[in-house]
């Protein structure tokens, strides 16, 4: 597909002032661009670092996390940059920086400088660990969050040390969690009386957030979740269990009736009533036995032979994918969760479609993700002015 640079979307007429760098702010402001944003980044003369993650020399994480965005250096150690910011703020809804707290207020731009020049701005912080608090100055990397919020100690295998995603998570989250945040305080802006506000967005909260009630199990029943694996302490069967060819199956049996649907499947119903697997809480204590029986029946047939025989019993089972596999999936195709952006460098280039999907006024791909300051010259047009806007 080509960009459709004419597209509009639910959230024309939001421009957005981005400040950020790395993957948290881009997941944020990239959600906010696909629905129609005017996204402008405000990057330093290096760029976002985002630019430089690249894969044999491919910045494919720009490519697909700087869409739908346009470009301007700025440098806020300089007094062109803050004169610039300060031209720039007026004309925006929504300003996001991901500097350590304080680097904003050092430049002269604290919340009530910011409000001060656009009283209904909404003014998005992002960090490690938040604005406030005793670690509020440390580093906000997203490898600390994913082990300091309970994630990694829970990721694993028993026998194996804690384990870190190998991809952006903590940032991921936080980016998706702060685009509700942003859209939650852009009503109350625009409401009659409304005014502007600071969304204080930590890296920390929103991942922990996912991990479910650990908390709460932890202080109700002295119990520390532990590293299980693909399995999960609540339900069982849940695993990835070999195929024949190799190839590995995803299976869940979540509840009592998808458990003895899976059970006659495989052509143990007797399992149904023995008391060793009757109820979850037996099943969760002979897990092992459980799985034994399960993974026996799958690895003696080829991937697709398992995935054809579950699918016409409807037991709940899936492949686990690559990149390869998941582009060829006929869903995936058939849906178009991945599309292909034509690209002057790169020939079509595939990533994610917009989502969540609206029926009336669906996210779109209206332009690549810009070069370094290439969008200078028309944005100093906006603003009346015949210089660049550094």
């Amino acid at each position: 597909m080509s960009a459709a640079p004419a597209a509009d979307g639910p959230l024309a007429g939001i421009r957005v002032l981005d400040l950020s760098r790395l993957v948290a702010g881009n997941m944020l402001s990239l959600q906010l661009a696909d629905f129609g944003a005017d996204v402008i980044k405000l990057e330093p003369d290096r760029g976002d670092p985002l630019r430089h993650w690249q894969d044999d020399g491919i910045p494919a994480w720009w490519k697909v996390y700087g869409r739908n965005k346009r470009s301007i250096r700025l440098d806020l150690r300089e007094p062109e940059g803050k004169a610039a910011l300060r031209r720039l703020v007026p004309t925006a809804q929504v300003l996001i920086e991901g500097f350590r707290p304080g680097v904003m207020e050092a430049a002269g731009f604290s919340p009530e400088v910011l409000l001060g020049l656009s009283p209904k701005l909404v003014i998005v912080r992002v960090s490690g660990f938040g604005q406030t608090g005793p670690y509020a100055q440390r580093p906000g990397f997203g490898s600390l969050i994913e082990a300091m919020s309970g994630f990694a100690a829970k990721n694993g295998f028993a026998d194996k040390p804690p384990a870190l995603p190998n991809l952006a998570l903590a940032d991921m989250v936080a980016g998706l969690s702060g685009a509700f945040a942003t859209l939650a305080a852009l009503r109350v802006a625009e409401a009659p009386g409304g005014a502007g506000q600071v969304v204080d967005l930590s890296l920390l909260e929103p991942l922990h957030a996912t991990l479910g009630p650990d908390a709460a199990i932890h202080r109700l029943t002295g119990r520390v979740p532990s590293r299980i694996g693909n399995r999960v302490s609540i339900t069982a069967p849940r695993n990835v269990y070999r195929t024949r060819d190799g190839e590995w199956l995803a299976l869940s049996a979540s509840t009592q009736e998808m458990a003895a649907r899976l059970f006659r499947a495989i052509g143990r119903p007797e399992m149904i009533a023995d008391p060793r697997f009757s109820t979850n809480s037996a099943r969760l204590d002979n897990v092992e036995e459980v799985d034994a029986i399960v993974g026996g029946f799958i690895a003696e047939r080829d991937l697709d032979a398992n995935l054809a025989y579950f699918e016409a019993a409807e037991v709940t089972v899936g492949p686990v994918y690559d990149p390869a596999g998941f582009a060829e999936d006929p869903h995936v195709k058939g849906r178009g969760v991945l599309v292909e952006v034509e690209d002057p460098e790169h020939g079509a280039v595939p990533m994610h479609a917009p989502f969540p999907r609206l029926s009336r006024t669906p996210g779109r791909i209206r332009r690549l993700a810009p070069a370094l300051g290439q969008d200078e010259a028309d944005i100093a047009a906006e603003l009346g002015r015949t210089e660049t806007t550094r």
